[in-house]
């Protein structure tokens, strides 16, 4: 799993790579912190090459929707392959994010 922050003046977009399964969580919490530093802005998941996201993968997204909401900012996830869209809907996760 990597993942690449860079940041622009209104929003910073996390690109994600890889698979986000339960071993590679506890390193994505670490790696996300610039996210959730700049929560109060609009955060980008770019997710056009992850390949796989487990549980634990959606618990770390919806602790930065939260984050988001509480200081004012929002998350956008982009470029979700339809295996993954499928595992948005099916957990209920696809009500809860805005996806482009």
């Amino acid at each position: 799993m990597n993942l690449q922050i860079t940041q622009n003046n209104d929003s910073v977009i996390g690109t994600l790579s890889g698979r986000l399964d339960t071993a590679a969580s506890a390193q994505f919490a670490r790696d996300m912190q610039p996210l959730l530093d700049n929560a109060d802005k609009h955060v980008v998941l770019d997710c056009t090459k992850l390949e796989f996201i487990s549980s634990s993968g959606l618990r770390l997204f919806l602790s930065l929707r939260k984050e988001t909401i509480a200081k004012g900012g929002n998350v956008t996830i982009r470029n979700v392959s339809p295996e993954l869209k499928q595992v948005f809907t099916i957990t209920g996760f696809f009500s809860l994010f805005n996806f482009e």
